[in-house]
């Protein structure tokens, strides 16, 4: 994991526009947002999906880069202040509170759109598969994604949902580009059959939405301090989580039946999902 993530972390610096260079101010609250912070989960899953298939490391930093590039894009414009207005990112303070609204909504707008530049500029042997991540990658970040995702979160204020429609909010919001970060890093090796790669797609389903649901395990229980961002904020913004819905311990057990079934989806890839294995155990254990 230090390694991969000490990888993606050059790569990102690579990419990443110098503050130097003008518009400064801006490119300089890109980096700010970027660099220094954060677990890296998402590379580190394209990382794993790109080991299962014999992907050449160079091509799943690309895919690494563009899919942080997209979280990233996503905690900016997810703290401001007309969506969940915290003041805490990565144990530092969110760009709109260092910088500026305006400065903080360009980032966003800019991190998205180099991140799609990145994953274009890939010098992948089959321009059909490029294509095809591109369309992966959008999908996921569009609103039949991650976006559509938040819309739902953002209507559910103050409501109480079914379990069927906090899976479908979370599902889209934080699943799919962990699902497409998967996908994609095994997309840039040996191409898999369609049994092994539906078997590939449910592990990134059940890990995505495990990851969740460990988040809101984590937001009702650790501390700010621990977490890098404001703790209880979901009780105190009145929003549906996997906690209010089922409790701490319900919670705790349903991650643990997902990464089960997540576990056992990896059988059909033959031993080549070991490290898919290991991240899924961490995602599901971890304490912050």
């Amino acid at each position: 994991m230090q390694a991969r993530q000490a990888r993606i972390e050059a790569a990102l610096d690579r990419v990443l526009p110098g503050a130097e260079i003008a518009p400064q101010r801006l490119h300089e609250a890109m980096r700010y947002a970027v660099l220094g912070g954060g677990k890296r989960i998402r590379p580190l899953l394209a990382y794993a999906g790109g080991e299962a298939t014999g992907a050449p490391l160079e091509a799943v930093d690309q895919v690494g880069t563009a899919v942080e590039l997209i979280h990233v894009y996503s905690l900016v414009h997810d703290d401001l202040p007309c969506m969940d207005d915290d003041v805490l990112r990565r144990g530092k303070p969110t760009v709109h509170v260092q910088f500026d609204e305006a400065t903080a909504l360009l980032v966003g707008d800019s991190l998205q759109s180099l991140a799609f530049g990145v994953l274009a500029g890939m010098s992948l042997p089959d321009a059909a598969i490029q294509v095809d991540m591109l369309a992966r990658l959008a999908t996921a970040a569009g609103s039949r994604g991650m976006a559509g995702g938040q819309a739902v979160d953002l209507d559910s204020l103050g409501k109480a949902l079914s379990l069927p429609e906090l899976e479908f909010m979370h599902v889209h919001k934080t699943g799919a580009l962990i699902r497409a970060s998967v996908l994609l890093g095994a997309q840039c090796g040996t191409a898999l059959d369609t049994a092994r790669m539906e078997a590939l797609d449910r592990y990134a389903k059940c890990i995505g939405l495990a990851f969740q649901v460990v988040d809101d395990v984590l937001d009702a229980t650790a501390s700010t301090a621990t977490l890098g961002k404001t703790a209880g904020k979901d009780a105190n913004d009145n929003k549906p989580t996997y906690v209010s819905v089922l409790g701490v311990e319900a919670a705790r057990k349903f991650a643990g039946e997902l990464l089960d079934e997540a576990l056992s989806s990896l059988d059909k890839l033959a031993g080549q999902g070991e490290r898919l294995a290991q991240l899924g155990r961490f995602i599901v254990t971890r304490e912050f």
